[in-house]
């Protein structure tokens, strides 16, 4: 659908339900929400290749993570569908978590570059441990980790969200000092 009411029509899409991508984006930024790095591990795309890496590490920043159940402990990630990280997913069943810290927005950046360099690079100089149930890198000094295994996998929209059984979880890094990387308003900031 076009709207002219400018003297420069520019195209709009407007839903059945009478809101436009603009509106529920600017309503949808109103929200703050923690920022998280989800990872997980991809085989090699060329097993035949003896100089290939046994596995390859890869990452993604993400803000909709939340909590679903304490019994059994679940939590969900809503990743866009058809993404790198969404088609791995669909193929192996473990990921993990790690909650940044506010001192840890140039990992949320590095992590959220569109036409970024490979995932072996930005993993290169980033101090991380290795999880116990999912063998995914924990980013050191992160508020939380959490390790899960998908048990559901949602397409909704052009999204798919994955509901995970919780595998292992851990605060490292909370304590008095230690604040949450926040995403408001279309930028990351600092709580208070």
């Amino acid at each position: 659908m076009l709207n002219t009411s400018s003297s420069t029509a520019a195209a709009v899409t407007v839903h059945a339900e009478g809101v436009t991508d603009d509106e529920f984006r600017a309503a949808m930024s109103r929200l703050a929400a923690g920022v998280v790095l989800v990872t997980a591990r991809e085989l090699p795309l060329d097993p035949d290749d003896p100089t290939a890496p046994d596995v390859e590490d890869v990452g993604m920043t993400a803000t909709a993570f939340m909590s679903v159940s304490l019994d059994p402990p679940l939590a969900m990630i809503s990743l866009r569908t058809g993404s790198r990280m969404d088609d791995l997913l669909d193929e192996q069943p473990l990921w993990a978590v790690s909650v940044l810290a506010d001192t840890q927005r140039h990992i949320a950046g590095r992590f959220a570059m569109k036409g970024r360099v490979s995932d072996r690079l930005l993993f290169a100089d980033l101090p991380c441990t290795r999880g116990t149930a999912t063998n995914a890198l924990l980013v050191n000094g992160a508020l939380a980790t959490v390790e899960c295994r998908t048990e559901q996998r949602v397409v909704s929209g052009d999204h798919t969200l994955l509901i995970g059984r919780v595998l292992t979880a851990a605060a490292p890094g909370a304590g008095p000092e230690g604040a949450p990387l926040m995403y408001y308003r279309g930028r990351y900031r600092k709580l208070g």
